[in-house]
């Protein structure tokens, strides 16, 4: 009886590691490139960060807090803070908000226009779907040996891998966002005269904000959890705190660190959370015929018939 051992076995291992050293060796004033940016904002961000005095940042954090989520999250956002404090792990959060926040901006850059390309072609869908499939069940640890190899161990090295698996959830949400947008309302865009620029700038984008703040608060809570894994190559921040706890078996120590990170979570979660409350549909209609206003003061010069928001 034919047994698995007794088949052929394929040396995959052998030709993804020198896949991976053929790509460091021959392209790496690409890898050189990618790393600059990340690097001077990260690094910029950090200096920004730790150069805030504890109780500006409470302060300013509060008020984001309430400005766009409620007061209750604010509270519990300066409180939070307080908390992470008296831990005496202030400095370490600094440095993990400041990849959480440089991870964000890239996915942002990154997410967002990936994410329409693939909503207005399903040619691109077809190719990005596969890929956001295999970044996403892809295990987080398998991230880090490609990433030592291309880019060299560090924080930054760390932050690059943060950003290519906190970025599937913003490409998914932005393409199910447009996507969803009401066939009617683009169909009236359209019959009011506006172009495919408008119509995205102008009525997909605007109905689909809601969708695209879900994929973001996805992409925040990716991020955080990658900032402790990446620990593991270097990074700084409250991952290292767990890290150098486990590996000094000082079940407190890492067990600080395990709070703070809990507590920074719910925080950046209730926030972009509450971003992401859908509008209700009297709201968005109302959204639908702002935006049209234009179109139909057109339509009345051109001596064109009334539309129905006229």
């Amino acid at each position: 009886m034919l047994e698995a051992q007794d088949l052929a076995v394929f040396p995959v291992d052998g030709w993804i590691s020198d896949g991976v050293q053929w790509l460091g060796i021959h392209f790496r004033p690409v890898f050189m490139a990618i790393r600059w940016p990340v690097e001077n904002l990260l690094g910029f961000n950090d200096y920004v960060l730790h150069a805030i005095p504890f109780p500006v940042m409470v302060v300013l954090m509060f008020l984001i807090a309430y400005r766009a989520a409620s007061l209750g999250i604010a509270l519990f956002s300066a409180v939070a803070l307080v908390v992470i404090a008296m831990l005496g792990v202030w400095d370490e959060a600094m440095t993990t908000l400041s990849l959480i926040a440089t991870a964000i901006i890239f996915c942002l850059i990154i997410g967002i226009p990936v994410g329409i390309l693939c909503a207005r072609s399903e040619k691109v869908w077809s190719v990005v779907r596969p890929i956001l499939d295999i970044m996403q069940t892809t295990p987080t640890f398998v991230y880090l040996v490609p990433v030592v190899m291309l880019f060299g161990v560090g924080t930054v090295s760390g932050e690059v891998a943060v950003v290519i698996a906190a970025a599937p959830p913003l490409i998914r949400f932005t393409y199910l966002g447009i996507r969803m947008v009401d066939q009617e309302i683009v169909e009236a865009g359209l019959a009011f005269g506006a172009d495919k620029r408008q119509l995205l700038w102008e009525i997909q984008l605007p109905m689909a904000i809601p969708t695209i703040l879900g994929g973001l608060n996805q992409t925040v809570l990716t991020a955080m959890v990658m900032s402790v894994v990446v620990a593991m190559i270097g990074a700084e921040g409250l991952g290292l705190v767990v890290l150098q706890g486990l590996g000094r078996l000082d079940v407190g120590r890492a067990a600080v660190g395990g709070i703070a990170i809990v507590l920074l979570a719910m925080m950046l979660d209730r926030i972009t959370q509450k971003l992401a409350h859908p509008v209700k549909r009297s709201k968005r209609q109302s959204l639908f015929k702002r935006l049209l206003r234009p179109y139909q003061v057109n339509a009345r010069e051109a001596g064109g018939a009334a539309g129905p928001w006229q």
